[in-house]
């Protein structure tokens, strides 16, 4: 079958990759040059072109002789010339529900999926260290990986992954969730939902709750977070439910290094060595794989061993008596998780551009950090589009209302980092927040860790 792929996009290359896999021919068209591509996606188009893929890059005007089926991007609208010639021609179009049952089809294993605005990587992470210590080999697809999970996911199939396990624990960010809306999960989890990427769903909270629903309906069990049930109650009548200290399935209490779940057989507690929104997360976790089948003793040995993972309340040391802590926190509500957390430290703080992954009211963040710490540290260099964008460290800034707080806009995160150690002495706690290490966690760290190192010398 000759296929042709219109878009070399986030959904596009996911699909031209498993059809070229299933052997396929298939071209993939951009208008796009591949010079004009990010480095990290240009490396994933070479990679495709080594497998088989032909990219038919910088084209306006592709041609459809020979084609049997055609996908197009969602981004693609029916005016474009592209879209009007393959509907001229009445060409098959195969659908993200055709592609996603044909992706379902090659997943031989029970499938858990993790949606949720906030926490679905850390739930995820815990999740799969869970299920390891119980003793099953697990495939696991997370952003932390690959910022792109559909991407992650076609990868193992290609790579045999989907065939080399005892069960697939799949983090599903609503644009994966939109593409593979087909998939048979066994339990799916919703941490949470919050109004985030709304720009995406025209400014519509309820569309974009409406799309993260959509696990609900491919699950088979559906847990959630209690503070979701008005949203699920609804849809679902025999939901289960899991929350630190409320009235629900799986009920989570948070202690002095230590975690105890309860629930209807029972409960247990574990030593747990990490803070803040981890307790809640590990209820979560907890709660998939007591429904699953896994042993409270299991369960129990993952958590006590339990240290993290990066960039996540991360530690990464002590620079001049500074500790220095990396969160990924950039929505409110985790923000302000993570700054309760440290109320009582003298916290000099250093953030991301904002605006990195989507508009955001930069506002609400100033208003936000200007409530909990004394120094504040914005970059405002945008990751995505490379440019330097002060105005977002500006808005930051000029809405934070304590008006003896320090404010400073710096270029990049490299000199936000450095800087630190000029506004900071012993004791104090430096602290990174933004979404720059959810967008691209190994470079972003790389620069900040440049960033404490000089840093900690130019200061010290």
């Amino acid at each position: 079958m000759n296929y042709l792929v219109i878009g070399a996009g986030n959904a596009g290359r996911p699909v031209a990759r498993l059809l070229n896999n299933q052997n396929h021919k298939v071209i993939i068209t951009d208008p796009k040059q591949l010079s004009d591509f990010k480095q990290d996606v240009q490396s994933i188009l070479k990679q495709m072109e080594k497998e088989g893929v032909i990219l038919d890059l910088g084209n306006d005007n592709p041609s459809i002789d020979g084609i049997d089926k055609v996908y197009k991007a969602p981004s693609l609208p029916d005016s474009a010339p592209i879209a009007k010639k393959v509907a001229e021609a009445d060409l098959d179009v195969i659908t993200n529900e055709d592609f996603s049952k044909m992706v379902n089809d090659l997943i031989p294993v029970d499938i858990i999926g993790i949606t949720g605005t906030m926490g679905k990587t850390t739930t995820t992470f815990i999740t799969t260290s869970i299920f390891k210590q119980a003793g099953y080999k697990v495939w696991s697809c997370s952003s932390l990986v690959n910022n792109l999970v559909s991407e992650a996911i076609i990868d193992g199939i290609v790579k045999g992954k989907a065939q080399n396990c005892d069960i697939a624990i799949f983090e599903l960010p609503h644009g994966t969730i939109g593409l593979l809306d087909e998939l048979d999960i066994k339990i799916g989890l919703l941490t949470n939902i919050a109004e985030d990427h709304l720009s995406e769903f025209g400014g519509s909270l309820e569309k974009y709750q409406q799309r993260k629903l959509i696990l609900e309906r491919m699950s088979e069990t559906f847990i959630a977070n209690n503070s979701c049930r008005d949203i699920i109650a609804p849809v679902r009548d025999n939901a289960l439910y899991y929350a630190l200290d409320d009235d629900c399935d799986f009920i989570g209490t948070a202690g002095d290094e230590k975690l105890t779940v309860r629930y209807s057989k029972g409960e247990f507690t574990t030593p747990f060595h990490m803070v803040s929104y981890f307790f809640e997360n590990s209820v979560g976790a907890s709660s998939v794989a007591l429904t699953y089948g896994v042993s409270q003793e299991d369960i129990t040995e993952a958590l006590s061993e339990f240290k993290g993972l990066p960039a996540h309340m991360e530690d990464v040391g002590e620079y001049n008596g500074r500790k220095v802590i990396l969160d990924s926190a950039f929505l409110y509500d985790g923000m302000k998780i993570t700054l309760d957390y440290f109320k009582d430290d003298n916290v000099v703080l250093f953030l991301d551009h904002f605006d990195t992954l989507s508009k955001r009211d930069k506002a609400e963040v100033g208003k936000l950090v200007g409530q909990y710490v004394d120094v504040i540290i914005a970059s405002g260099f945008n990751e995505v589009n490379q440019k330097v964008e002060m105005n977002a460290a500006y808005e930051v800034l000029d809405a934070v209302e304590n008006p003896n707080a320090v404010k400073v806009a710096t270029r990049d995160i490299t000199e936000a980092a450095a800087l630190t150690f000029k506004y900071s002495k012993p004791g104090d706690i430096i602290l990174h927040m933004g979404p720059l290490i959810a967008y691209d966690r190994l470079t972003t760290v790389e620069k900040i860790m440049k960033g404490l190192e000089e840093g900690s010398k130019k200061y010290e």
